[in-house]
């Protein structure tokens, strides 16, 4: 599935500035996109206009060439497996009833589920590493267990693309590797498509094939990690001393640009006073 975001702005009511300002982007079938960028910078409200969920104020947004207003939730949750940041648990509900429910879109009204159906979410349990928790509420999960948990409902969808919001939140070093890991197999065993917004700018270098660096609001570069990770721009974005390194490997990420923020007092002094004109800027 192709995602293309033309020109897209949008402001949120009494906000001083556009948390997104003429942004423009496109991810081909296949691809592993990350998207990176400050708190504040618009990668999550970029997010919610690529899934239809905000109306931007100006330019057009597109899944596979249409509209995405033109989508239907029904048919675009059975192409988009969608993992957000926070979520709200209204009633008590245990794992594997959250992870049915990424079969839904597949399903008839009051259509009960079918054996390709529990298939489908015993697969996507498994993959998750979520098979252990299945009878235990959602409640009682830690924050890492939960986010493995929205992963495997989305996996349940067996859509073809998938879009998810800081996905690592939370996780230990070994489930954040398990969790990238994971996704790049999707895009290299299943042709997926895979959007992910993430602060972890090591592990979108390792894994992603382009990066779209977000700054303000604005889009301060796009391309390959290695053209969007550079020492001057880290530092004019982030405010922070850093340093540059390439992954030792071994591995197909071998050579991969590592960002190593630095000590203040290894580096001259960078002046990280906000602007006073902006504001506090949004997600």
């Amino acid at each position: 599935m192709t995602f293309g975001v033309e020109h897209v702005s949008y402001r949120y009511a009494g906000a001083p500035r556009r948390a997104l300002d003429d942004v423009t982007l496109a991810v081909g079938d296949g691809t592993f996109y990350g998207v990176i960028g400050p708190n504040g910078s618009g990668k999550s409200t970029l997010l919610r206009v690529l899934l239809g969920l905000l109306a931007p104020e100006a330019g057009d947004v597109r899944l596979d060439g249409k509209s995405v207003q033109r989508w239907t939730r029904r048919d675009l949750a059975r192409r988009v497996g969608v993992v957000t940041q926070d979520e709200e648990m209204i009633f008590p509900v245990d794992v594997r009833s959250l992870v049915s429910m990424g079969r839904y879109p597949h399903l008839g009204p009051f259509q009960p589920l079918r054996r390709s159906d529990h298939e489908a979410i015993e697969r996507a349990m498994a993959r998750c590493e979520v098979t252990e928790f299945g009878a235990r509420l959602v409640s009682t999960l830690s924050g890492g267990e939960r986010q493995r948990a929205r992963l495997a409902r989305a996996l349940a969808q067996e859509p073809v693309s998938y879009a998810l919001d800081e996905p690592t939140a939370a996780l230990d070093i070994a489930h954040e590797m398990t969790m990238f890991e994971l996704l790049a197999r999707l895009v290299r065993e299943d042709h997926a498509t895979v959007l992910v917004v993430t602060h972890n700018l090591n592990l979108a270098a390792r894994y992603a094939d382009r990066l779209l660096l977000l700054d303000r609001g604005r889009v301060s570069a796009e391309g390959s990690p290695g053209e969007v990770l550079t020492r001057d721009r880290i530092e004019s974005v982030w405010g922070w001393p850093v340093r540059i390194a390439a992954h030792p490997g071994p591995g197909r990420d071998s050579g991969a640009p590592q960002v190593v923020p630095l000590a203040a007092d290894n580096e001259p002094a960078i002046d990280l006073t906000p602007p006073t004109q902006e504001g506090t800027p949004h997600a």
